[in-house]
């Protein structure tokens, strides 16, 4: 019965609707395309969590994929300074303070994720995710907003 009562407890606790809202799955493809165009993070999360997949089968250094976010207004600058930096760096430049969050660049069948905390995020602010491979940054994008949740 202790052991029903645990399983019964974890499985709520798993699908919590609370839980759920503060992280994200996406999947990134061979067709240099992610799944999803919009992402709203709750100000009542304290943290979000990127779960980025590769469906595609081509390698990262062929067909990489990584997430990185950023305000709008940097993304392209980012992106052109990322490619100078090289797949050793995820084509990014190091320590760059306008990179709110990013994962490591991932090849076909591959997964990875990133956390980050949402008190870094203003509730006007302008965000993109993208990806930083070059020449996917113009395609492999959307929008992060900060959004209120009903209590």
């Amino acid at each position: 019965m202790i052991r029903n009562l645990l399983v019964a407890g974890c499985l709520l606790f798993a699908t919590s609707p609370a839980l759920a809202a503060c992280s994200i799955d996406i999947d990134g493809n061979d067709a240099m395309q992610f799944d999803t165009k919009s992402i709203e993070v709750p100000k009542s999360c304290e943290t979000f969590t990127i779960n980025l997949s590769h469906s595609g089968k081509l390698g990262r250094s062929v067909m990489g994929h990584n997430w990185v976010l950023a305000r709008t207004r940097d993304v392209r600058n980012i992106a052109n300074d990322g490619m100078a930096a090289g797949l050793e760096h995820n084509y990014l430049k190091p320590d760059d303070d306008r990179v709110i969050a990013h994962t490591s660049v991932i090849g076909g069948g591959e997964k990875t994720s990133v956390t980050f905390a949402v008190s870094q995020l203003d509730a006007d602010g302008d965000y993109t995710f993208f990806c930083s491979f070059p020449g996917h940054w113009s395609v492999m994008r959307g929008t992060l907003k900060l959004v209120q949740t009903a209590e």
